[in-house]
């Protein structure tokens, strides 16, 4: 039986086969019987490299952080993840600089700590209880990269398209919806404003099926 340990777009826990582009956390979240009891423990939310050399972990295991997986990262930016400091040094600070870059209207310092970054996505993506916070935005202004809730199933905005997302991959969306079409976007709105500055998440290879 798998963990419940697998990251849909909502941000939401699933128990399912399907594997991973990426790993994370957001700190000890499971019981000594290995079940989810918490949607978080803290502010930072983070997606870390599937290995790291000398490193092996017991998923789930005693008293450590519970390991998250996500199907890209396009999928952990909209379930309001960002990059690990440590094992994907170079991709934080890429984002942490594009992420002051494109939200420096709405800074109260100029540059901030990453802490303060975690802060500002923490209140664009969940609410008390694990609820994901949305927002509407029209089709024909959201970036590529970005992930939507139009009735209830998530889709990718991917070069004028967009693409159903699931734990395995990308799918057409039939039929295709006007761009001035309204959805809830599930992206943080800070980091829809990363995307639209001209950092591109990375995507599952079926974007190109």
């Amino acid at each position: 039986m798998p963990l419940q340990n697998r990251v849909d777009p909502w941000g939401q826990f699933h128990a399912v086969t399907a594997h991973g582009a990426l790993m994370g956390n957001r700190g000890i979240l499971h019981d000594q019987q290995q079940q989810i009891v918490a949607p978080w423990r803290g502010k930072a939310w983070i997606t870390c490299k599937l290995h790291v050399e000398g490193i092996r972990r017991t998923v789930f295991g005693a008293g450590t952080y519970s390991e998250l997986f996500f199907m890209d990262e396009a999928t952990a930016f909209a379930a309001g993840h960002r990059p690990c400091a440590q094992c994907r040094r170079d991709r934080f600070k890429e984002f942490k600089a594009a992420w002051i870059s494109a939200n420096r209207n709405s800074l109260l310092t100029p540059k901030p700590t990453i802490a303060e970054i975690d802060n500002v996505i923490h209140a664009e993506r969940a609410a008390k209880g694990g609820v994901k916070i949305t927002y509407e935005a029209l089709i024909k202004y959201l970036p590529d990269g970005t992930l939507v809730d139009v009735g209830g199933v998530a889709l990718l905005v991917w070069h004028g398209e967009l693409l159903r997302w699931t734990f395995d991959g990308y799918r057409p969306e039939v039929p295709t919806l006007p761009l001035s079409t309204s959805v809830r976007v599930l992206t943080p709105a800070s980091v829809v404003q990363v995307f639209e500055s001209g950092f591109i998440p990375e995507v599952h290879a079926s974007v190109n099926a």
